[in-house]
């Protein structure tokens, strides 16, 4: 069976799994400034794009920090 999550979406929810140990916000801005380092303008816009139309496919971490982008 192929997987319809976007890569956008599976990274961030990966990045939020290596910051459950932080407290929520403290997780959210460590995993938005990652993203805003490393990731291109095109994935950042996909991004922002995939929080309006499916947020219930992001991890509750990874759906703050991609709302800080």
């Amino acid at each position: 069976m192929t997987s319809t999550i976007s890569p956008q979406v599976r990274m961030a929810n990966d990045i939020a799994v290596q910051f459950r140990h932080l407290p929520l916000e403290e997780a959210a801005k460590a995993i938005a400034n990652h993203i805003r380092m490393f990731w291109d303008p095109r994935m950042k816009s996909e991004l922002r794009r995939l929080v309006e139309e499916d947020p219930t496919s992001f991890d509750p971490v990874a759906l703050t920090a991609a709302k800080q982008v």
